[in-house]
């Protein structure tokens, strides 16, 4: 099965916030609403505080690339076992 792309920096952050901002709001169930506190706290944020971020994008995206090419080196050699050589599924996409 094809590698699934990862999320990018944002998204990580966004794991984190969504779990404080619900501990600390726990009126505001709206997922707009929270999307656009995260979306304001992300671009007040500075790049020092978001490095821990770009950093576990950029580890991911790496095992992605990897992930990737060992993926295309099977395709393109005809090795695949019936279930890698289904569609991707991406009715389990979280974000």
């Amino acid at each position: 099965m094809k590698p699934k792309k990862p999320p990018t920096a944002f998204f990580y952050f966004m794991e984190d916030f969504r779990k404080e901002y619900r501990d600390d709001n726990p009126d505001i169930k709206s997922m707009r609403d929270i999307g656009k506190a995260c979306g304001e706290k992300w671009k007040t944020m500075a790049y020092e505080e978001k490095v821990m971020y770009y950093d576990i994008a950029t580890e991911k995206r790496a095992e992605f690339d990897i992930a990737m090419t060992n993926f295309t080196k099977k395709k393109e050699s005809g090795e695949f076992d019936e279930d890698d050589s289904q569609l991707e599924d991406d009715s389990d996409f979280d974000g």
